[in-house]
């Protein structure tokens, strides 16, 4: 009898386990392929606007070009934070400013606040590496459909839009 017991404990234990381990995963944005394995979702970056945000899980960091960097500070949105030494997918090093940004959303309802940026020269289109898609995860990036689905968010509202509110803490 208490083995019975034992192992229906088990079984429920584990239902509900699974349970959590399936709600963590609360934020779905649909990518678009733009050929190759290169896939986009849509975004907006707080003082700038809508952006199309490239998915590089191979990329350390969130990346902006200059022109995005000059729009951001004559608002007021990013602050210096250091210079980062990165290596490039060339295999190349280039020294890059990097920024912390007010906000920016993954699709439209992932919010994350402060995002460190690094700025890079020219007009290279906007990325969305891996230290903002650490903080929104645990992530799954999925090809079919293509999709990537996140944990968790600052917020779930347009922080613009909502006021002081709709931040979560």
């Amino acid at each position: 009898m208490q083995r019975f017991i034992a192992c229906a404990l088990l079984v429920l234990l584990m239902g509900t386990a699974t349970v959590s381990l399936a709600g963590e995963f609360e934020t779905a944005v649909d990518m678009r392929s733009k050929g190759g394995a290169t896939f986009y979702v849509p975004g907006r970056i707080t003082g700038l606007g809508e952006v199309d945000l490239m998915v590089d899980t191979g990329s350390g960091y969130m990346t902006i070009n200059e022109e995005i960097l000059h729009t951001l500070k004559e608002g007021g949105q990013a602050t210096f934070v250091r210079d980062l030494r990165g290596r490039l997918a060339d295999g190349s090093e280039l020294n890059v400013p990097v920024y912390a940004i007010e906000s920016v959303s993954i699709g439209e309802a992932c919010w994350m606040r402060d995002v460190e940026a690094a700025v890079f020269p020219g007009s290279t289109r906007p990325i969305l590496g891996l230290n903002v898609l650490q903080r929104a995860g645990p992530f799954i990036f999925s090809f079919d459909p293509p999709r990537l689905v996140l944990s968790r968010c600052d917020a779930r509202v347009d922080p613009g839009t909502a006021g002081l509110a709709a931040w979560q803490d």
